[in-house]
């Protein structure tokens, strides 16, 4: 059976990491989370899958390749051109993206799915395929239920009795929602539905594809179904997915490396001197990482591999990317530091080269700092730190 993967997008409500990191390729705990899409499909039988590309898209490309290791066959269209030797992305819209695998190569000639290459799902898509057929939809939308104060967070879907869509509600008031179902960016077409998509132009599935089958009266359906749902859409939701795995509410996703203590799980060759430190779980410490004496590492955290804790430096409730180092003293909480960037987890940043805070957080690999600028100690209040 065939699908599609979205993943050409930039993900720009995902900076700083999708600076240098596609958001398909953001890692949950070390794996890509279109990796875990690819597992969920090949699991369902869909074995034949597109993936349009065009933001960062040799990043995508050079780690999954053909598939083949994986258990699918993947096949890339890239949205985009070279200028002055370097890929630049140009996206189609997710629509536009369909139509242009087709115009190609009639790819997809039997009922097929689209996914966002962004979210961690557990779907029973074999269920879901089945309801789509028993309907004779052209498309479905699967749904999912949030409670009502939440509903202008999502695009909200509206149908009749039997399922049929009838209406879009794009982040309603909660006041002024018609429906408590959501568009999760999981959907089920029949390849009748390309026919309804311009060919050369940017399209888009939701904004624009969608309105026009209701606009028609075409057999388009919702179906809501109970399932895992994590979308990675913004740096807070990629916060509360790492903490999520860490606590153990994500069931699909496995805390790698191995269990050291209860909760603390680290991967290969960590230098810790365990009488020494002090950490409370869930915590998740990759391979080759150091963790001075007298560091302080309070969970649910991630620290990545390569990176390089100091002496009195403190970790709590944050999230640190491979190849970080902290300063002595620095203490940092609800924050995520990924190469040159701090964030808190409301998505505000601050570019830690920018703000001469090198010595604060800087790249593993660097020779550290000799001592903290003097001038910058005052500064380092705008991270909650304590400066060594």
């Amino acid at each position: 059976m065939k699908a599609m993967i979205l993943a050409a997008g930039k993900g720009t409500r995902v900076r700083p990491i999708t600076y240098t990191t596609p958001k398909p390729m953001i890692p949950i705990l070390q794996k890509p989370v279109m990796e875990f899409l690819l597992e969920l499909l090949r699991q369902h039988g869909f074995d034949q899958i597109m993936v349009n590309v065009s933001h960062l898209a040799e990043e995508i490309e050079s780690y999954f390749r053909d598939g083949q290791k994986f258990g699918v066959q993947i096949a890339y269209s890239f949205e985009g051109k070279i200028a002055d030797g370097n890929l630049i992305g140009e996206a189609v819209g997710s629509a536009g993206g369909m139509k242009r695998i087709q115009d190609f190569s009639p790819f997809f000639d039997d009922t097929f799915v689209v996914l966002c290459g962004d979210a961690l799902i557990d779907l029973d898509l074999t269920e879901a395929v089945k309801w789509h057929r028993s309907k004779g939809s052209i498309a479905t939308i699967i749904t999912k239920t949030v409670p009502r104060e939440e509903v202008s967070s999502y695009g909200v879907v509206v149908t009749e009795e039997d399922g049929r869509i009838k209406a879009f509600q794009e982040k309603p008031s909660v006041s002024e929602a018609l429906s408590t179902n959501i568009n999760t960016g999981i959907y089920i077409f029949e390849p009748e539905v390309l026919n309804y998509i311009p060919s050369g132009v940017e399209y888009d599935i939701g904004g624009q594809l969608f309105p026009k089958l209701v606009e028609i009266g075409a057999p388009f359906f919702a179906k809501p179904m109970d399932f895992e749902w994590v979308d990675i859409g913004k740096v807070p939701d990629y916060w509360r997915a790492i903490r999520g795995v860490l606590l153990g509410e994500i069931k699909n996703v496995q805390i790698p490396g191995h269990e050291v203590a209860p909760g603390i799980y680290t991967g290969l060759n960590v230098a810790i001197n365990w009488d020494k430190v002090d950490i409370t779980g869930p915590v998740y410490i990759g391979g080759m990482t150091k963790i001075e004496d007298g560091a302080k590492i309070i969970g649910p955290a991630m620290i990545g591999p390569n990176c390089w804790i100091c002496s009195g430096a403190t970790v709590d409730n944050s999230v640190i990317f491979e190849w970080s180092r902290l300063g002595p003293g620095v203490r940092l909480v609800d924050k995520l530091v990924f190469g040159r960037y701090c964030v808190d987890k409301t998505g505000a940043t601050i570019d830690v080269q920018e703000a001469q805070l090198d010595w604060l957080i800087t790249d593993a690999r660097q020779d550290p700092p000799v001592q903290t600028p003097v001038e910058h100690q005052a500064i380092a209040e705008l991270l909650e730190t304590k400066p060594g």
